[in-house]
């Protein structure tokens, strides 16, 4: 990731709050909205018109202080939005890798031309970022879906009617997912309790209502009281940054804790539950999500706190025997020095940056998805 990009996420560092002095973005006890909390009045990404239509992003690099709306033509702009984090959680960037595809073939009617346009672009669509299953199952999916039998004598316009179709089918049944799956957890949300959650799994991550945050949601709208701590997940803070940030709009009271805090709420007491989503699941129910979530895991077995999973069934991945197999990305240094400005030791220093770790299946008390609360080996979803 070029520093130039991280340049937004830098500047809304600057407005953490000192001892003493109360951030007026992340209140942790805000005013109940008169709407549902389930009501969305922000979007994570929408096509906008025919065949020849854009991509509309909500660039999550510029959150909290920015609401910007990106209008992508080309592959290669969605591409560059996943990499750089501007649309980001797998759900939503494999419904952002569905409609890359149909931005590779605009105003193209050569059914020949569209096709070899399509096998140049979707291996780039699909390895832009290699942990999170969702974006490689639905590219995979658009493709496969050319050599139906019915598509053998269509035309280079009907292709392209047939991929739009496909991704916005894509579209709506992570929607659908999404508030299924808040549906499936919402009886898990302790009443009274603190919820923990790591990174962001709500309607920043899908294009829906989100996976882990969709729970929540479920829980609250159902009548359900209780608070969130939220971790704010370095080094980008996708957790004071954004699930704050959701969490707020929606009228549910947050606290924003540093990653390392965790431990010394979970020794007082003061968490009743762990929730987060996932990027991939083994077939054995190991997950791969944002790096720190194994951390909490570990801490909530020790204090006998149960811990969820919250995903589609999209994020399983039954070709994937344990999460050792599963493919962790390795992100730029600049994500971990670039916000200590002019206080970064000079000298030869090494800097790791994974984005990710994998929770053992033995550390997981339930997989919430669509079709419920599921253990291994997960007879409801496999295909």
């Amino acid at each position: 990731m070029p520093l130039s990009q991280l340049a937004p996420l830098g500047a809304s560092l600057n407005h953490v709050a000192v001892p003493g002095e109360r951030t007026p973005l992340i209140d942790p006890h805000p005013e109940p909205p008169a709407h549902s909390p389930t009501d969305r009045n922000f979007f994570t990404l929408r096509w906008q018109g025919d065949i020849d239509g854009s991509l509309l992003l909500l660039d999550q690099t510029r959150l909290p202080h920015e609401e910007t709306i990106l209008d992508l033509h080309s592959p290669e702009e969605v591409i560059d939005c996943i990499v750089r984090l501007a649309v980001r959680g797998a759900p939503a960037i494999g419904v952002a890798g569905a409609y890359a595809l149909c931005l590779a073939t605009r105003g193209m009617t050569n059914r020949e031309q569209i096709l070899e346009r399509l096998h140049a672009v979707s291996p780039l669509v699909r390895d832009c970022r290699p942990t999170a299953v969702n974006l490689k199952t639905m590219v995979e999916r658009m493709m496969h879906s050319l050599d139906a039998t019915e598509l053998d004598s269509a035309s280079g316009l009907d292709l392209r009617n047939h991929l739009l179709d496909l991704a916005q089918t894509i579209d709506q049944e992570d929607q659908d997912f999404c508030d299924r799956i808040g549906r499936s957890g919402a009886d898990v949300v302790p009443e009274g309790g603190t919820v923990i959650t790591h990174c962001n799994a709500g309607a920043l991550a899908t294009a829906g209502s989100g996976t882990a945050l969709s729970v929540l949601y479920a829980a609250w709208e159902s009548g359900r009281r209780f608070s969130v701590l939220a971790d704010e997940t370095r080094p980008l803070l996708q957790g004071s940054r954004i699930t704050a940030w959701e969490l707020q709009k929606k009228g549910i009271p947050v606290e924003v804790i540093c990653d390392g805090a965790a431990g010394s709420y979970f020794q007082r007491g003061k968490i009743d539950m762990v929730i987060t989503g996932a990027d991939r699941i083994a077939a054995n129910g190991d997950a791969a999500n944002k790096i720190g979530t194994y951390m909490l895991a570990t801490l909530a077995a020790a204090h006998d706190v149960p811990f969820y999973i919250a995903a589609p069934s999209s994020t399983f991945d039954f070709q994937t025997e344990s999460g050792q197999l599963i493919p962790i990305e390795e992100r730029d240094e600049k994500e971990i020095w670039y916000a200590l400005g002019e206080n970064r030791p000079e000298g030869k220093i090494r800097y790791g940056n994974p984005a990710f770790d994998v929770t053992p299946a033995s550390l997981i008390k339930g997989w919430i998805t669509e079709e419920g609360i599921l253990q291994p080996p997960f007879s409801e979803i496999r295909v």
